[in-house]
């Protein structure tokens, strides 16, 4: 037992201290085959030493093999493909990104030469120092009807205040119907008086919810007429206004342009070129202005007179106390005799 001890120490003694090492750890890199043993190493097997490739003395790599199996195999290219495949920009590619950019680059530009000219007509003839075009027949229209439509907004607000009111008034006349209904059945001594009064304004409530409808139905054609006919038109004069400045402004810069003073000819040729293509745009703006300025007219003038029968009709009749004449003029004009505080019945009734 001492024997084997003493041979396990002496073998201990002999082997080779583990922080001797010739080929340390530096990288990750490919290149050579796991350490297995150094030229400094003792033998294995009788003393024969590892032999490398070829026959000569194995040299130990000075790193692991580390390999990263999930990483691509292609390389990335930093370029994205182009149509033609490469990476790189075709000439015809090139040439079509040229050409956008430059019709951008010249959009931009007569943009700010255009917006600079027209700011300077306004300021011009703000101060005075510049003649503009007037069409005085054609201005005088467009102003009245601007007039006709600040007329028309006044109308309108004032008859959606008249209608929210009596709206109250019905509500109010329904709920005093119910109280007085219900007070004919809980007091037997005046419950005649209590059921005349709640008919009475059970029929008022009817025939206010009648007039409700003839004045929503005016309310309703009225702002078409003003926020979607009538602002048509005028977005087709607001165009006409801004073609109008562009037009003067181009008009006086050809006025400016002396042959003396003119670099060259065909710098003259552009300035009447561009003359010549506002007036166009001018003219026939001015022309669709007072086309539709002609129809508005003849549309506006049908639209209220059927509107105004319609409101004088309704009113009388109600005040009146004319409850046949207010649901015939309600059918006259196609309304359909909706009452607000009328629910539909349940689909087992229908």
């Amino acid at each position: 037992m001492a024997e084997r001890e003493r041979s396990i120490h002496e073998m201990l003694k002999d082997a080779p201290s583990l922080n001797d090492s010739c080929g340390p750890v530096h990288t990750g890199t490919e290149g050579g085959s796991m350490v297995i043993g150094s030229a400094s190493s003792h033998s294995i097997a009788g003393g024969a030493g590892i032999m490398g490739v070829g026959g000569g003395p194995f040299i130990p790599p000075n790193s692991l093999p580390l390999r990263n199996h999930s990483a691509p195999t292609t390389p990335m290219s930093p370029i994205s493909p182009s149509p033609s495949g490469n990476g790189i920009l075709s000439p015809t590619d090139s040439g079509s990104l040229i050409r956008t950019s430059a019709s951008k680059i010249d959009s931009i530009k007569n943009w700010s030469i255009s917006t600079y000219k027209c700011t300077r007509q306004i300021m011009l003839e703000k101060l005075g120092k510049s003649q503009r075009t007037v069409d005085s027949e054609l201005e005088a229209q467009i102003e009245q009807l601007r007039e006709t439509q600040r007329k028309y907004l006044s109308i309108l607000r004032l008859t959606r205040a008249f209608s929210s009111h009596f709206q109250h008034v019905v509500v109010t006349q329904h709920a005093l119907a119910d109280s007085f209904a219900d007070l004919a059945q809980k007091n037997p001594e005046l419950q005649k008086e209590f059921t005349c009064n709640s008919e009475t304004q059970r029929n008022l409530t009817k025939n206010g919810e009648l007039l409700l409808n003839a004045l929503n139905f005016f309310i309703s054609s009225v702002n078409t007429l003003c926020n979607k006919t009538i602002d048509d038109t005028l977005l087709t004069i607001r165009q006409y206004e801004t073609a109008r400045i562009e037009f003067d402004a181009y008009r006086m810069d050809l006025e400016n342009a002396k042959p003396e003073l003119t670099p060259s000819a065909a710098a003259l040729e552009d300035t009447q070129r561009s003359y010549a293509q506002h007036k166009d745009q001018y003219e026939k703006l001015r022309s669709d202005v007072a086309i539709k300025m002609q129809f508005l007219d003849e549309n506006r003038i049908k639209v209220m007179h059927k509107q105004l029968i319609l409101l004088h009709n309704a009113i009388a009749a109600y005040f009146s106390g004319n409850a046949m004449a207010l649901e015939s003029t309600l059918k006259q004009f196609n309304i359909k005799l909706k009452s607000p505080n009328t629910s539909s019945g349940s689909w087992l009734e229908q």
